[in-house]
């Protein structure tokens, strides 16, 4: 054999020699390196509804790979979990977040969801001519008031309507915040939204005016100028215009009243006289 060739064969069998080694030495340590960390972390051991206070019966660990998310409470401090109200509902195997869990102490039900500063206000509404059969939780509505404003002299434009609040949201409908067994909103005819306190304040002076909840897309947050409108105005054809400024009272001033002292011989007599619209 061409001893050059034979040289060719010996260095070729040499160099796939060194990089079969070499292959194979790179797997047995990808194979046998350290494992990725891991993290036993709080989980929900089923749906916990909203309200709800946590036990140690709602509670289950997982392991997570890697860096848990922020604010994953640890197994070691499930101590910390337990006793506290969800303010937003979890579900079968989910993380728990501390931001998901009212603050230590607060308990459970409506009051543990309200926000520092916020207020929970019971509304009254219609379940008939109202959609509050439809309204969640979570959910945002706008609030409309009918009735007729107070000294309002003329009356031929008949109720008035307006929105009063604009973009709030609903905490509650009744006394029970969940929906029923089979999923589907309740009938009631009691939201409790959350307000600001000057909010609030307006609330309750128009818990005597008809109330009404309007729907609106969660994602808009426009406050749109809304002037209002009346019943006359939706027969006029105007419906879309504002309301006419209501005509108030005005109490007419009394006639001046004008005194004659009249001579007749000795006698005297005194005659009073009014003047029309009190001019003399």
């Amino acid at each position: 054999m061409n001893r050059r060739l034979l040289t060719i064969l010996l260095v070729a069998f040499s160099i796939a020699t060194i990089c079969s080694l070499l292959v194979v030495r790179l797997i047995r340590n990808q194979a046998g390196g350290r494992p990725p960390a891991t993290t036993r972390v709080l989980a929900a051991n089923s749906d916990i509804k909203l309200g709800m206070v946590l036990t140690a019966d709602n509670l289950t660990t997982m392991e997570i790979t890697g860096t848990p998310p922020k604010g994953t409470i640890l197994e070691k401090d499930k101590s910390t979990a337990i006793g506290r109200g969800v303010v937003s509902e979890l579900y079968a195997g989910e993380p728990i977040i501390d931001s998901r869990l009212a603050a230590p102490g607060s308990g459970g039900g409506l009051a543990a969801t309200i926000p520092p500063g916020m207020r929970a206000c019971a509304v009254k509404v219609d379940e008939v001519v109202n959609v509050s059969g439809f309204v969640t939780p979570g959910m945002r509505v706008d609030v409309l008031i009918s009735g007729t404003p107070p000294g309002v002299q003329d009356t031929t434009q008949g109720t008035e309507s307006r929105t009063l609040l604009q973009n709030i949201q609903v905490l509650s409908a009744g006394s029970d915040i969940q929906k029923d067994a089979e999923g589907k909103p309740k009938q009631v005819q009691v939201v409790n939204l959350l307000v600001t306190p000057e909010q609030a304040e307006s609330l309750s002076l128009a818990s005597n005016l008809k109330i009404q909840l309007v729907l609106r897309n969660p994602l808009d947050t426009t406050i749109a100028p809304v002037p209002g409108t009346a019943t006359g105005n939706l027969f006029s054809g105007s419906n879309n215009g504002p309301a006419k400024p209501p005509r108030r009272a005005v109490k007419s001033a009394a006639p001046k009243v004008f005194s004659i002292e009249v001579f007749n011989g000795s006698k005297q007599s005194q005659e009073k006289f009014a003047s029309p619209g009190g001019h003399q």
